[in-house]
C-alpha cells in the first residue's frame, strides 16, 4: 500500500483512467451531500492565502506494473462517490464556461471550458470508452458518459447523477464570477492510496474506510463481499446474469433499504433468526462463509473418496473449482429470492389472484410474515406448493394478522411467529401442516375465532383504524369478479361526525344521543361508502336515503339494505354493525380441521411428576405465602398465556417457556429472570448477576421480594422477561 497526498486536479489530470469496478455501489450522493461539498469549495476558494481543503481519501487499484506505462485503469475502491460529483461539478463548470466567455478565454487560475474538459474529464486522444476519465458502474455509466460528451441523455437515466448535475448548474448560474468556484476547485486535497494487487486485501480496506461521505448500506457492503476478489470474468458475468437485474428490480429509487430489507427476510429463512436491519452485513458474511466452506469440505470428501492418492495440489483445484460454484449457487439463489420478495412486496407478480393478495398484505403492512412466505414463493415457483394453495396460505397469513388487530393482540410476538413457522410444515402435506399450526399457536400468539373476531369488529374504532380503506375494500369486493375501486368513493358517517347535530337527529337517536354518538359514532354500523359525501352533508338520514344518489339506490353493496330503513337509531347500527359482523369470517376465513387430523399435530404431552403448594413449606403460611398469592396473582394477570407449574424446588411461570421461576425461602421469595443480566432495565439497581453462579431456576438475573409494597416494581422486571420471550428482540 502507498499513501500520497495530492491536490485532486492535479490527481485526475495525472492518472490513468478511473473505472468502478460493477460490484461497487452506485452514485449516491443527494442534495445535501452536493450542497456540502460545494460550501467547502467556495469557502475555500474565498479564504485568503494559500489554504487547501482536504476532502477525504481515493483508494485503488493501480492496474499498470512497472514494464506497462499504457492507460490501463484505475479501480477504484473507495472514493467513487467524491470523484463523481467532482466531475458533474467540473462539467457543469466547463459548460458555464463556454457560456460565459467562450472557450479560448482563461481566467487568472488558469481554467478554461478546453481545459477542464481535455484535463479533467476526456482525453481527446483516445476513442470510446478510454477517453472518459471516469467511468461508473452500469447503472450510472451512460447518463455521466452523456453529460461529458454533451450527448441526450439516456432513456432510463441515472437519477442520482442527473440530480447532481443539474444541482451544480443551478449553483454555478447563481454565482455573478467563476474564481472562487475554481481556485476553491484549485485547493482541493486528498490522499492517494494505491494497494498492490497481490498484498493488500481491498474488502478488508473498503470495509475499514467507511468514515467520509454518505455512509455504506448493508446492501453495498454484501455486494462487495460477493463480488470483490472473484476472477474478472466471472465477476462480471454474476454481475449481468444476478446482480445487475437485482438492482434493476428493486429499483434506484430506495434500492439500498429494499435490498437491505428483503436480505434480512432472506437470512430469516435461512438461518431462524431475524438480524437487526444494522447488522445484516454481519449475518449475510456469517452464513455466506458457512454456506460457502461447507461446499469446499463437501468437494473435499468425495475427492478424497473417488480417489485417495489425490495430490495437495489438485486437491486445491477440486476446492477452487467448488467454491467458484457455489459463489454462482448462493448468488443465484439471492437472485430467485429477491424475485420472489420483488413480486410479494413491491408489487411485481405477473399473477392477477396473487397479485391481489399481495396488494392487500401490503396495506396492512404485514413485513413481518415475509420471511414464512418467501419460504413459501419458493417451493411454489419449484411446483412443490400449488397455486392454490399457496392463494389459501396468503390470504390465512392476511386474516391472522387482520383479525388479531381487530381484537387487539399485542403484535410483539409476529416476527418469531412467522421466523420460525416453517419449522412446523410437513411438506407433504403442506396447507394442512400450516392450517395445523393457525390452529395450535397458544393463547397471545392465537388466530382469533369466528366468535371473537365477529364480536370485537362490531365495538372497534374502525375509522381510525390504520387500513380502513382496506377493510371497506375487502367488504365490497369480497365475491366480486368485477372489483369496485374504493379510491373514488369517500368514508360515510351515516350518524354525522358532527356533534352539533341537526335536531332531526337527535330526536332520532332519542334522550340518550350523546352517549350514541360517542359509542357508535366510528364503528362498523355506522361507516359505510358514497361517492356524494358532500352532498350527503350533516342531512337527516331519510334526505340521504332517498335523495338522487342516495342510500335506496347506492351500488355499493356496503350499502345494500340501508334503502329499507325507516330510522337511524342505536338499534338501526347494532342491527346493521351484526349482519355485516356476520359476513367477515367469510372475507377473512381462518383455519379449520378436523380433530381427528389437528389431533396428528399435537404435541405429546410429557408425562411429570405432580407437585403442588403443598410440597413448598415456606408457603404453607405466614408473610412468604402472604407475598406469594399477592404476586403469583399479578404474574397470572400479565397475559393470558401465563401459566403455572410447581415443580419440586421452585414454582414456574411460563408463556413458551419459562419467564420467571420463584423461589420459596423462609422470609422472602427468590425470583430468576430468563434473560441475561445485560438486557434488564433495573433503575434501582436491586437485581444481581447469577451468570456465573449456580442456582435453581433459569436465567442470569435475581431478585427477591421480602416485602409488599417491592412487588410493583418487581413485577415491572418480570413483565421485561415475559415481552423478551413475546418478541423477538429484533429492530420490529
Amino acid at each position: 500500500m502507498k499513501a500520497t497526498e495530492s491536490g485532486l486536479l492535479s490527481f485526475l489530470n495525472n492518472s490513468p483512467q478511473f473505472v468502478i469496478p460493477i460490484y461497487q455501489r452506485t452514485y449516491s450522493w443527494t442534495e445535501k451531500e452536493c450542497r456540502q461539498l460545494w460550501d467547502d469549495i467556495l469557502r475555500a476558494g474565498r479564504e485568503d492565502g494559500h489554504s487547501i481543503h482536504f476532502i477525504g481519501s481515493v483508494v485503488g487499484i493501480d492496474q499498470r506494473d512497472s514494464t506497462n506505462s499504457d492507460r490501463s485503469p484505475y479501480l477504484v475502491i473507495d472514493g467513487q462517490q467524491r470523484l463523481t460529483t467532482v466531475t458533474l461539478l467540473l462539467a457543469a463548470l466547463a459548460e458555464a464556461l463556454e457560456k460565459q466567455k467562450g472557450e479560448t478565454v482563461e481566467l487568472s487560475e488558469g481554467f478554461s471550458a478546453r481545459k477542464v474538459r481535455n484535463r479533467y474529464l476526456i482525453d481527446p486522444d483516445e476513442d470510446d470508452e478510454r477517453r472518459f476519465q471516469l467511468l461508473l458502474s452500469e447503472t450510472d455509466r451512460e447518463t455521466l458518459k452523456a453529460i461529458v460528451a454533451r450527448d441526450p441523455l439516456p432513456e432510463n437515466p441515472s437519477l442520482r447523477i442527473n440530480e447532481g448535475f443539474k444541482f451544480f448548474q443551478s449553483q454555478i448560474g447563481k454565482l455573478t464570477k467563476l474564481e472562487a468556484l475554481c481556485r476553491g476547485l484549485d485547493r482541493l486535497f486528498i490522499v492517494d492510496i494505491s494497494l498492490n494487487r497481490g498484498q493488500d486485501n481491498p474488502q478488508l480496506i473498503f470495509e475499514s474506510m467507511n468514515s467520509t461521505g454518505k455512509e455504506l448500506s448493508q446492501a453495498d457492503l454484501i455486494r462487495n463481499f460477493v463480488l470483490m476478489g472473484l476472477q474478472t470474468n466471472l465477476q462480471s458475468r454474476l454481475y449481468k446474469n444476478y446482480w445487475r437485474p437485482m438492482e434493476r428490480a428493486f429499483g434506484q429509487d430506495g434500492y439500498s433499504a429494499r435490498f437491505d430489507a428483503f436480505m434480512r427476510h432472506y437470512l430469516t429463512v435461512k438461518t431462524g433468526e431475524i438480524p437487526r436491519l444494522s447488522e445484516v452485513y454481519d449475518s449475510f458474511k456469517w452464513y455466506a462463509r458457512a454456506f460457502l466452506n461447507a461446499a469446499s469440505e463437501t468437494a473435499e470428501k468425495k475427492a478424497r473418496e473417488d480417489n485417495p492418492e489425490i495430490s495437495e495440489q489438485n486437491l486445491s483445484k477440486v476446492e477452487a473449482a467448488a467454491s467458484t460454484a457455489a459463489v454462482e449457487t448462493l448468488v443465484s439463489e439471492l437472485r430467485a429470492f429477491a424475485g420472489y420478495y420483488c413480486a410479494m412486496a413491491l408489487g411485481a407478480e405477473p399473477d392477477a389472484d396473487l397479485n391481489f393478495a399481495f396488494h392487500d398484505l401490503r396495506e396492512l403492512k404485514v413485513d413481518v410474515a415475509y420471511p414464512f412466505l418467501l419460504e413459501l414463493y419458493a417451493d411454489y415457483a419449484t411446483k412443490q406448493l400449488p397455486k392454490a394453495d399457496f392463494l389459501e396460505a396468503i390470504r390465512l397469513v392476511e386474516a391472522y394478522v387482520f383479525r388479531r388487530a381487530i381484537c387487539m393482540i399485542p403484535t410483539n410476538s409476529l416476527n418469531k411467529t412467522f421466523a420460525t413457522f416453517t419449522k412446523s410444515l410437513k411438506k407433504d402435506r403442506y396447507l394442512e401442516s400450516i392450517k395445523a399450526h393457525f390452529l395450535l399457536l397458544p393463547s397471545y400468539r392465537r388466530f382469533p375465532g369466528d366468535g371473537e373476531f365477529q364480536r370485537e369488529l362490531q365495538k372497534r374504532d374502525l375509522y381510525n383504524f390504520r387500513s380502513r380503506s382496506y377493510w371497506l375494500r375487502r367488504f365490497e369486493n369480497h365475491g366480486r369478479k368485477e372489483r369496485v375501486p374504493v379510491d373514488e368513493y369517500t368514508i360515510e358517517h351515516i350518524m354525522p361526525q358532527n356533534e352539533d347535530m341537526r335536531i332531526e337527529w337527535k330526536t332520532a337517536l332519542g334522550d340518550d344521543w350523546q352517549r350514541i354518538h360517542q359509542e357508535y359514532l366510528h364503528t362498523l354500523g355506522n361507516l359505510t361508502l358514497t361517492g356524494y359525501n358532500s352532498e350527503y352533508s350533516d342531512l337527516p338520514f331519510v334526505d340521504k336515503r332517498d335523495m338522487v344518489g342516495g342510500f335506496k339506490n347506492s351500488p355499493v353493496r356496503l350499502n345494500d339494505g340501508l334503502g329499507t330503513v325507516e330510522q337511524w337509531n342505536e338499534e338501526a347500527i347494532r342491527s346493521r354493525a351484526q349482519k355485516l359482523a356476520a359476513k367477515a369470517p367469510g372475507v377473512w376465513p381462518g383455519p379449520s380441521l378436523a380433530e381427528d387430523i389437528l389431533s396428528i399435530y399435537r404435541a405429546p404431552k410429557e408425562a411429570s411428576a405432580s407437585y403442588s403448594i403443598a410440597d413448598h413449606p415456606y408457603l404453607n403460611s405466614g408473610l412468604v405465602r402472604e407475598l406469594f398469592e399477592a404476586f403469583r396473582k399479578d404474574v397470572l394477570a400479565l397475559d393470558p398465556c401465563v401459566s403455572e407449574e410447581f415443580l419440586k424446588l421452585y414454582v414456574a411461570y411460563k408463556a413458551e417457556t419459562n419467564f420467571v421461576d420463584v423461589v420459596p425461602q423462609a422470609k422472602a421469595l427468590r425470583l430468576s429472570l430468563n434473560m441475561k443480566f445485560t438486557d434488564i432495565n433495573d433503575p434501582r439497581g436491586i437485581c444481581k448477576d447469577t451468570s456465573q453462579i449456580g442456582r435453581w431456576g433459569n436465567g442470569e438475573v435475581e431478585v427477591k421480594i421480602s416485602a409488599l409494597d417491592e412487588i410493583p416494581y418487581t413485577l415491572g422486571l418480570v413483565r421485561q422477561s415475559l415481552e423478551q420471550q413475546l418478541g423477538n428482540g429484533g429492530d420490529g
